[in-house]
């Protein structure tokens, strides 16, 4: 089989959230295309934890490339994905190397600055939408990117749709314990609403120190670092799925949550413009509250129109086509 490294941070390969999910779905999907995708990640990180100094942003990853060049040459690797922009630089030592962003130089986004120098010598790129392609055009000049989703699960999607266990006044809403995905705004409404039942899910077991900080009413319930069929199972529960990040690469919940029939609401960012079916809802903080409660009181369950857009846009099979359609071209190099 011919090899090729994906090349993510250790902690991300740790946690039960898209990276990794990403991951391991692209594992399988080149194991069905005759592709054995290798996972490299270098060993030196300073914490488990966000946003403390070290070896968890780009400027930390240039320290590691003699570990992830090690890990490359030892599997006699000549094609990488990689997920992080300080990686950026592999391509000095290996020509087919693709950057696959995990995230953006957007100005939401911590690390906005630092980002930026690392993007202005990409030239091939993978992205998850059409705005993401877009920007990488406009901003870094990027010509060559390919627009492939990370297809949901459609098994567990067929498996644990069921609109009967419904929960009328459930909303969920799933992210990271970080300023950029407003879990504070989450805990707000459900404060003002104590009628709703509002489901946090936190990608890391990490994150069950952090959210101590928050005072939880007592209509919170928090899960962390949930398995995908445990994620199925509460969504198909939820007849809301909140979306609130400021900005988003993935947004993989998101196109599960459509798939799985819910009622989206979801920020007005263009980055999000691919989440356009008949029942998704923008909004900003001016209005989330009202859109999360017009939402709830919507008189459907489910809705086919989300589900059947889901299925069309962003499925696995999708997916697949995508990667057959790339590495059918990119591996002849």
């Amino acid at each position: 089989m011919t090899k090729v490294g994906l090349v993510m941070r250790k902690i991300q390969f740790n946690e039960a959230q898209g990276p990794r999910i990403f991951a391991e779905r692209l594992q399988l999907l080149g194991a069905e295309l005759g592709i054995d995708i290798v996972f490299i990640s270098p060993e030196r990180y300073v914490s488990g934890y966000d946003w403390l100094p070290g070896y968890e942003h780009e400027k930390g990853d240039l320290v590691n490339y003699d570990i992830v060049l090690d890990q490359i040459h030892s599997h006699n690797i000549e094609h990488v994905i990689y997920t992080v922009a300080g990686f950026t630089y592999l391509k000095m030592f290996l020509k087919n190397s693709v950057l696959f962003p995990h995230s953006f130089p957007d100005p939401a986004l911590t690390g906005y600055e630092m980002m930026k120098p690392f993007y202005q010598i990409v030239d091939k790129a993978i992205v998850q939408t059409e705005f993401l392609k877009n920007e990488l055009s406009r901003h870094f000049g990027v010509e060559d990117v390919s627009v492939i989703p990370i297809g949901f699960n459609e098994q567990l999607a067929q498996k644990y749709y069921d609109p009967n266990l419904v929960v009328d006044n459930r909303i969920l809403w799933i992210g990271r314990d970080e300023e950029n995905r407003r879990p504070d705004l989450v805990i707000e409404y459900a404060s003002r609403n104590p009628d709703k039942e509002v489901f946090m899910v936190f990608g890391g077991e990490r994150y069950r120190e952090s959210v101590k900080k928050y005072d939880i009413p007592s209509n919170v319930k928090l899960h962390f670092a949930l398995t995908q069929d445990q994620i199925f199972t509460l969504m198909n529960s939820a007849k809301v799925y909140w979306s609130c990040s400021k900005f988003d690469t993935f947004a993989m919940p998101l196109t599960e949550s459509l798939a799985m029939g819910k009622i989206v609401v979801k920020p007005e960012h263009p980055c999000y413009n691919h989440i356009s079916a008949t029942h998704s809802f923008s909004g900003n903080e001016k209005n989330w509250f009202e859109l999360v409660n017009m939402a709830a009181a919507i008189p459907i369950r489910t809705s086919n129109a989300n589900r059947d857009y889901a299925f069309d846009a962003f499925s696995s099979t999708v997916m697949k086509e995508g990667y057959r359609t790339f590495f059918s071209e990119w591996l002849k190099n």
